[in-house]
């Protein structure tokens, strides 16, 4: 049984930063690509981040140079390290492996907000 768990979401100041984790069990993330999605209300989800197996990462135009994507395999664990965080940035974020499908967290909630 697959299960993403995220966490590391909160409340923080424009400008600041934030480091979400999301812990695997059931995959090993190493050879998935994992990616974090965003959906904020309203609107759809998106794709912020991705990593694949062999290591090549894909961003989103709006977090290139803020955010950035890497995996400890010795945890299973998936991380986004995001700085300069803007009120944009607001949102339901989500974890995803793809191996054959599609898993997914339950999200974590990062709000962006003085």
């Amino acid at each position: 049984q697959v299960q993403l768990v995220e966490s590391g979401g909160g409340l923080v100041q424009p400008e600041g930063s934030l480091r979400l984790s999301c812990a695997a069990s059931g995959i090993i993330v190493r050879l998935c690509t994992m990616g974090w999605y965003r959906q904020a209300p309203g609107k759809q989800r998106e794709l912020v981040a991705a990593i694949t197996s062999g290591g090549s990462t894909n961003y989103a135009d709006s977090v290139k140079g803020r955010f950035t994507i890497s995996r400890d395999n010795a945890k299973n664990t998936v991380y986004l390290q995001m700085n300069s965080l803007k009120p944009e940035d607001t949102a339901v974020y989500y974890c995803n492996a793809r191996i054959m499908t599609d898993y997914w967290g339950q999200g974590t909630q990062v709000t962006v907000s003085s």
